[in-house]
């Protein structure tokens, strides 16, 4: 059987320059994100995901996001399709430089198809992974008017020609969960099943998940059958041990924060509380479940009395992640070989596009490799069937 068309649970979108100043209410744009060329004197990674950066006339150019007292450098390895590998460095880079399928989404529907991809949801960029750049702003009318600007974007112009080979995929005001719940239930009105959230809230300063206050963001997640996605780096924290250590190091470890995150809700009782919740894990590989699984079971099995989660956790931890948890990978021979407990019901699959880590434009050739063996209807689930029903489709949906 020929590999199934792929559904991507994880790709990303660099906006477009237009995006707030063409979706913003008139009386925000001017204090709207906007795009400038400048010179990049100096970027350098500090650990954590954080820059260190500098700006010259005379420097290389990147186009660059400002907003408020931000200012987000585009950078070639984020958008790094169409470069050779030695050369996706995070260096400036500018729209001109870019392969249109990073910010067009006629071009990127192009690329897809090219990828053997029938649909794709996308991450933001310049907003981040779950939107922090907004409920980072000092004007909170002004970071809420751009969540809204940014989603009506999303659903109207990069997916509303798309056939649904572009998926939607929204954000929301993390700083107030009613907010938060009124805005996924407004999107999915129009068809939207797909949320970004923070893997870690603490690391942005918010509630955790524990604390109570994330319940009308859960239950209105529940009730419309809206997928909570989290992206590794969805904190703005990477993994990292010390601020000199190679990228590779942070990069190695990148899967902690979404191991981090699994263990928090399985053993915070919301998936006891909302059991038809969704979750999905993006870009955090599956080799690790097994052990973490194994373990969670473990700590419940014996230690459950005095680790707090007696009256709140009935069955064991792995439970839950069977029920409600889907995870996804790109590049994990050890996660496809222990399918037997990361779940032949549970795991997608990603393409990555455009960052360092895509597959792009051998997709098709790598995905075969992963599901050589596998019997047709587990290369199914894998390749589309999970995804589809994640994001609440039927199992025989096509693109238009």
């Amino acid at each position: 059987m020929e590999l199934p068309k792929i559904i991507s649970v994880d790709d990303h979108v660099v906006e477009p320059p237009h995006v707030w100043q063409t979706w913003l209410p008139p009386k925000y744009r001017d204090r709207g994100p906007k795009v400038e060329r400048r010179g990049i004197a100096g970027m350098k990674h500090i650990g954590g995901g954080q820059y260190e950066q500098s700006y010259a006339d005379d420097a290389p150019k990147a186009d660059c996001w400002v907003f408020e007292d931000l200012v987000y450098i585009n950078k070639r390895h984020v958008a790094a399709v169409g470069f050779d590998r030695d050369d996706m460095t995070m260096s400036p880079i500018t729209y001109d430089e870019m392969r249109p399928g990073c910010y067009d989404p006629k071009a990127r529907i192009e690329d897809n198809e090219m990828n053997w991809v029938e649909a794709s949801l996308c991450f933001p960029s310049f907003p981040r992974f779950c939107g922090q750049a907004f409920t980072e702003a000092k004007d909170r009318e002004l970071g809420e008017a751009c969540i809204y600007a940014y989603n009506d974007w999303m659903v109207e112009e990069w997916c509303g020609d798309s056939g649904g080979r572009l998926i939607p995929l929204i954000i929301v005001p993390l700083w107030d969960a009613n907010l938060a719940a009124a805005e996924v239930r407004r999107n999915a009105a129009r068809g939207v099943r797909a949320v970004t959230f923070s893997e870690i809230p603490p690391h942005l300063g918010l509630p955790s998940i524990h604390s109570g206050f994330w319940d009308p963001f859960f239950q209105a997640c529940e009730e419309t059958k809206t997928t909570v996605c989290m992206h590794i780096g969805s904190s703005s924290r990477m993994p990292a041990t010390s601020p000199d250590a190679p990228v590779a190091v942070a990069a190695s470890l990148s899967f902690n924060n979404a191991m981090a995150s699994l263990m928090d809700f399985l053993f915070s009782g919301l998936l006891v509380r909302y059991p038809k919740l969704k979750l999905a894990y993006s870009e955090g590989q599956i080799g690790w479940l097994p052990y973490i699984l194994e373990r969670a079971d473990d700590v419940w099995r014996e230690h459950r009395a005095w680790a707090e989660v007696k009256d709140i956790v009935p069955n064991p931890p792995s439970t839950y992640y069977y029920s409600n948890v889907f995870s996804c990978f790109f590049r994990d021979q050890h996660g496809i070989d222990s399918l037997d407990i990361t779940g032949v019901d549970n795991v997608t699959f990603e393409t990555d596009y455009p960052h360092t880590d895509s597959t792009w434009p051998d997709t098709k050739t790598i995905a075969e490799g992963y599901m050589a063996g596998l019997a047709d209807d587990v290369v199914f689930k894998i390749m589309r069937g999970n995804a589809l029903r994640m994001l609440d489709r039927p199992l025989d949906w096509t693109a238009s």
